[in-house]
């Protein structure tokens, strides 16, 4: 009675009571305030969406240079937005009047896998677009027939619907630096500022190579090397699994070679996996040839760490993966399964395709370990040369249909890594024919179906 009747403590209960009640209401409070700005940034993007800056990426430059060109453009006080150009639908072409594309080209003149879905919708239809004003930055590489084939297709077919181009197409054989700056430079004219963001990339670092072992003698194939390499700094940089690394050899430091990422940073060095490549004449390749025979272990090696979004884990960490690849691809899809170890992960199904088991199981031990741990809940490996009748790993992928449908519906994610000609052709087929095309694609626009094929 007597606590009841006090008016100080009444009083001080109340007050506890509301402080309480504020502090369990703020964070509620702050999201929602969150949520409405979310939703008047939409309807003003929707009502206005000035310029839009697409880009379809496969390696992650045409992305990242996506993203000078967009600060490039806010710089100037012009509102823009980025979008991957299959996210994109008919509807914002139509409405948009002005749209940059930067884009790449996937092998022999297709499109990239950030692309496919917008091809294949949108590029086989016609679409009135007179009012869109465009200009197209296509990446390619001319050691290909069909250089920058998607980019020009992506032109001629814009051209067709009526939209007008701001610029002659800009062309960009293996990051040349001199065709980039003529995008930069037009891109300057248009946005009416010079004091653009620096487009240059990071510098090359001095990386002591701390180890090198040959994982394949006797091999019918090409030599195939694990390397170790720290930075001589000291300084580890972050990087995700699924990144990459850029290798300058000092014969030709001008042009990069990149290479999967094979550790976690927790390992305290980035492990490479090289194959030796030799020409017809008998010479080795520049980048190759320099790390597998010429460097010395202890010697510096010119690195670069590049950032490889369309490959990384990302919201995928959490859901059960197919990992399929062959021959160097391992190193990629390793670092995955040393992410996803460390993470607590256990349900990863690895796929995985060489010449001879007696010879070419790259990390053998390693991936017995994680099996016997329960961190690689299946592995189907299949060696080509091991019974008369060649063998791949995507007749292994069509074998098992039905685990691939069954592990999709449990929510899989779908990784691969290694040789364009060939195994991604053919993984792409196999796993068409298990889930069906647009059900592919889907995963696909949804993040769940990722390459890393060179």
């Amino acid at each position: 009675m007597i606590w009841t009747n006090d008016p100080t403590r009444l009083m001080l209960v109340a007050s506890l009571a509301m402080s309480y009640a504020l502090v369990c209401l703020a964070p509620y409070l702050r999201a929602r305030r969150k949520h409405l700005a979310a939703q008047r940034a939409k309807a003003e993007a929707a009502a206005n969406p000035g310029w839009i800056v697409a880009y379809a990426s496969q390696t992650g430059n045409a992305e990242e240079l996506a993203g000078q060109t967009l600060a490039t453009l806010r710089l100037a006080g012009i509102p823009a937005q980025l979008s991957e150009l299959s996210a994109l639908q008919a509807e914002d072409l139509q409405r948009a009047e002005r749209i940059l594309f930067l884009v790449s080209t996937y092998g022999e003149g297709d499109a990239p896998d950030g692309a496919a879905a917008f091809a294949g919708r949108l590029m086989t239809t016609g679409l009135a677009l007179p009012q869109l004003h465009y200009a197209v930055l296509a990446l390619g590489d001319r050691a290909y027939a069909q250089f920058c084939g998607f980019g020009r297709a992506l032109d001629a077919w814009l051209q067709e619907q009526g939209a007008q181009s701001l610029f002659p197409r800009v062309e960009v054989n293996r990051s040349s630096a001199e065709a980039i700056g003529a995008w930069r430079q037009q891109l300057s004219h248009l946005a009416g500022t010079s004091d653009a963001p620096d487009w240059g990339a990071p510098a090359f670092a001095p990386w002591r190579l701390a180890a090198r072992v040959l994982l394949n003698p006797g091999s019918a194939g090409a030599p195939v090397y694990h390397l170790e390499l720290e930075p001589q700094d000291g300084l580890l940089p972050a990087w995700e699994s699924g990144d990459l690394v850029q290798a300058a050899a000092p014969s030709d430091p001008e042009r990069a070679r990149e290479y999967s990422i094979a550790s976690i940073p927790a390992d305290g060095r980035v492990h490479l996996l090289v194959r030796l490549h030799t020409h017809a004449d008998g010479s080795h390749g520049a980048a190759s040839g320099w790390l597998t025979q010429q460097a010395e272990v202890g010697q510096a090696v010119q690195l670069r760490l590049r950032q490889h979004r369309r490959f990384r884990l990302e919201d995928n960490l959490q859901r059960p993966l197919i990992l399929i690849g062959n021959g160097s691809g391992i190193a990629g899809l390793r670092g995955h399964l040393k992410a996803r170890a460390a993470a607590g992960r256990a349900r990863n199904w690895l796929l995985f395709g060489e010449r001879n088991a007696a010879h070419d199981y790259h990390y053998r031990d390693e991936l017995a370990t994680w099996q016997l741990h329960g961190k690689l809940e299946k592995l189907d490996m299949v060696f080509s040369r091991d019974q008369p009748q060649r063998r791949y790993v995507q007749d292994r992928l069509a074998e098992q249909a039905d685990e691939v449908r069954a592990w999709i519906a449990a929510g899989a994610a779908i990784y691969v890594c290694g040789s364009l000609d060939g195994m991604a052709a053919g993984v792409d087929a196999a796993l068409a024919a298990a889930l069906g095309r647009e059900a592919l694609d889907q995963l696909a626009a949804a993040g769940r179906y990722r390459r890393d094929v060179y």
